[in-house]
């Protein structure tokens, strides 16, 4: 029974030594009187039969019930010098150090030694097993701490002792085992909420998000003011997706607690991820006025004040966090890695406020090694790097715009970019819905409509300070441009501007899908097609360099249903004993029975089950020029198709050219040529490119349903649909079946021109910024 720590412990820590020698001169008979009945009740662990020996052990576990830790100790140590071996002794001594501070680690070795004597004397006890748990626990050895929970565990299971346990194996991201001893726990005890809210978050770690909810739920149901719970509860809800059930959640958390600071950090990222800017801005200030040095509420703080054209407040915000040196063997936080790269980028974007977009292109302006370091989040350790200029006086910031100050043709441009930025939304879980990227994406889809238009009627165009045809790459870059200002934060940047040095070790975009326990919820409507696609090649390998085994491998896999089952059939060629890679291949339009490599997939486990199941695609130059020449001559094409189309119009003319266009995205979707945005800007630029050809995608992107019967899956996103499509004709059969493409609306004709209403960057700012909630989800209606 460890009850004497429970009791009352006094001020004398407070006070310092003197303090204590007078409390203990003054309640002297007190402590006596306390000591006299703890002895007869033997109310302290590892009593004796000696009546004299358990007065004088009464004494110091009352002094150390009051705080007199060196007191308590000096009694104890005067007592093992007669006997060495008293077990409540050493063990009274070793929690009395422990209670003085595992700061000092002179008090924490002090207190293991003890604790380590008592349990080699009495092995049985599991209460000290667990506070010598926990004392190692908090020195960060938590491997020996998990041992000893588990000998305790063996010898009197406890709703705490799995519990504890639990603990050390989510902060070991064992998120696996946390969870069984979790649901261990609970079954011994049902009334913890905290346990109960752990058990979600050892879902949520893992990808696995409605069944994080509902343990949030019922930890809830338990506890109703349980404000970590609601914060949690917000937070899955808003890596699924879902604004508002988010932001109920975050708001009950504030009601419960206006100041805590975590859920205004975590709701103010979300706002800001969901284009609510303004809104996002009030969270990150509310949360720095009460904790001045939160570094993320500072760098998003920043960043806010600067996608708003708020330059001056944004610069000073993220000076403050530049100013935050880690200390010595501290690792830097993400925010402190990535603030200059914005605060430089911020300088840029300020300096051309004004400046016409068609007179400069910002991969040109950008030093490579900056874009580099940016692309690769790398620290920014730039050799001979020369600073962007300091803030121009003359240059003003961005000033709001009210939505009715522009003219009502402008209104109707605004509106319909917002219909149509919202048809790109992915249904997926995982996809918040901005609605600053759907208009920024929506302004494009109607800029690229413009151009290409403009292009097909032999009409030139201004790009990068000069004047000639549009090429396949200005289509693009006009989505690049409203993708990047919409959010600065990301490095949006051509690969093949980088410099030659990085490009020639290959630069690659890596996506995990499953690490460890953790899985990528974006993606897993296409593992069963992945995996499917992989026990082919593996089918195709062992033909080639296994043939006696062909058979048991085919066995083998017949019997796999997910990824983790591939772990076993690793074994079977000492090649892929650690793992093993495998490459897709996207076959060429221009040159028949050629191929270009695809994205590599890998799959590697270690000895304890856990996986790295991953996709990427490496750019480098030669692949690059691959795929160019490919888009290309589609490019050649399809402005020759285009400029057909306008003359005739002819329904077959119109089919060609619409699977032209799929059929050029559909490279670039596996060339992934851009550092990031790649997905919604392809996507716009197949949007506008379709409408230029006077077709209007109708059909939203449809949430993904996979089929178990055949390896094709209808998901929701686009650029794994290309990634995953055989080859570009089955992308476009794929694509058309939820596009339903209609007619143009001739209104469509009347709007304004996207690049001459806004020519500039603070004209772009200026109408992302705008509020337009008042267009009532208007639609140009489809003859």
């Amino acid at each position: 029974d460890s009850s004497f720590l429970l009791f009352h412990e006094s001020d004398c820590d407070i006070g310092g030594s003197s303090s204590c020698e007078s409390m203990l001169s003054l309640n002297t008979e007190k402590i006596l009187s306390q000591a006299k009945l703890l002895a007869e009740q033997k109310r302290f662990p590892f009593a004796t039969d000696n009546d004299n020996t358990n007065e004088e052990l009464a004494i110091a576990y009352v002094l150390f019930g009051n705080g007199l830790y060196d007191e308590a100790i000096q009694h104890f140590s005067t007592m093992l010098q007669e006997e060495p071996e008293l077990v409540s002794a050493i063990y009274g001594r070793g929690i009395a150090y422990g209670k003085k501070g595992l700061h000092d680690m002179k008090n924490a070795e002090l207190a293991l030694f003890e604790l380590s004597r008592v349990i080699s004397l009495e092995p049985d006890h599991p209460e000290v097993l667990e506070q010598r748990a926990e004392i190692l626990s908090a020195l960060g050895r938590i491997s020996e701490a998990l041992s000893d929970f588990t000998k305790a565990i063996q010898l009197q299971p406890s709703a705490t002792l799995y519990w504890h346990r639990g603990t050390l194996y989510f902060i070991s991201e064992d998120y696996a085992t946390a969870h069984e001893d979790f649901q261990r726990s609970l079954e011994l005890n049902k009334n913890q909420p905290i346990a109960m809210l752990y058990k979600g978050l050892t879902f949520f770690h893992r990808g696995l998000l409605k069944e994080a909810i509902e343990s949030f739920k019922e930890a809830l149901k338990q506890k109703a003011d349980f404000i970590d719970a609601y914060k949690s509860l917000g937070q899955a809800y808003r890596e699924l997706g879902n604004f508002d059930a988010a932001t109920e959640n975050f708001q009950k958390a504030l009601l419960l607690n206006q100041n805590h600071v975590q859920t205004l950090q975590l709701k103010g990222m979300m706002l800001y991820h969901h284009g609510s800017l303004d809104e996002a801005l009030k969270n990150f200030k509310r949360c720095l006025q009460l904790e001045p040095y939160n570094e993320v509420c500072q760098y998003m703080k920043g960043l806010s004040h600067v996608a708003m054209g708020q330059f001056y407040e944004g610069i000073k915000a993220q000076t403050k966090v530049m100013l935050n040196d880690p200390l010595p063997g501290q690792k830097a936080s993400p925010e402190y890695l990535k603030v200059k790269y914005l605060r430089e980028y911020s300088r840029y974007l300020h300096a051309h406020l004004d400046t016409p977009l068609t007179e400069y292109n910002t991969d040109i302006d950008l030093p490579g090694n900056f874009k580099d370091h940016w692309a690769k989040n790398l620290p920014f350790l730039i050799e001979n790097y020369e600073e962007q200029p300091g803030l121009q006086p003359h240059i003003k910031d961005v000033l709001f715009q009210n939505f009715e100050s522009y003219k009502p043709d402008v209104q109707e441009l605004i509106c319909v970019a917002d219909h149509l930025g919202s048809m790109m939304q992915y249904e997926t879980p995982g996809f918040l819905p901005n609605k600053r990227i759907h208009r920024a994406m929506g302004l494009a889809t109607l800029e690229v409509m413009q151009a290409v238009q403009r292009t097909w009627a032999n009409s030139k165009v201004r790009m990068n300070g000069k004047t000639r045809l549009m090429q396949w790459r200005d289509m693009f870059d006009i989505a690049v441009k409203w993708r990047r200002i919409a959010d600065p934060d990301q490095p949006v940047l051509w690969l093949d501007q980088m410099p030659a040095r990085s490009l020639s070790r290959g630069f690659n975009n890596h996506i995990n899908l499953i690490r460890g326990q953790v899985i990528n919820m974006r993606y897993l409507e296409y593992f069963e097609k992945i995996l499917h696609f992989i026990k082919d090649r593996i089918l195709v390998y062992h033909g080639a360099n296994n043939p006696k085994g062909l058979l048991e491998v085919r066995e083998a896999l017949e019997k796999v249903h997910k990824v983790e089952d591939l772990l076993p059939i690793m074994k079977f060629n000492s090649k892929t004993r650690d793992g093993f890679t495998v490459n897709t291949k996207v076959p060429s339009l221009k040159d028949q029975g050629k191929e270009y490599d695809g994205f590599t997939i890998t799959i590697t486990g270690d000895k304890v089950g856990n996986i790295l199941f991953s996709v990427e695609t490496q750019t480098t130059e030669e692949r690059t020029q691959l795929y160019h020449a490919e888009i290309d001559a589609l490019y050649k094409d399809l402005t020759a198709k285009g400029k057909i189309l306008i003359l005739s119009a002819e329904l077959g003319e119109v089919d060609a050219v619409c699977n032209l266009i799929l059929s050029l995205v559909y490279y670039f979707y596996n060339l992934m040529p851009l550092s990031r945005g790649s997905s919604v800007i392809a996507y716009s630029v197949i949007m506008g490119a379709l409408m230029a050809s006077g077709k209007e995608v109708s059909g939203k992107i449809p949430k993904g349903k996979a089929s178990i019967k055949i390896s094709k899956s209808i998901s929701s996103l686009v650029d794994f649909e290309a990634m995953t499509a055989p080859g570009s004709e089955a992308f476009s059969k794929i694509a058309r079946s939820w596009m339903n493409l209609k007619s143009i609306s001739p209104s469509y004709k009347s709007l304004p021109s996207v690049s001459e209403t806004f020519p500039t960057l603070r004209t772009m700012i200026e109408v992302l910024n705008t509020d337009s909630s008042h267009c009532l989800k208007k639609t140009i209606v489809a003859v």
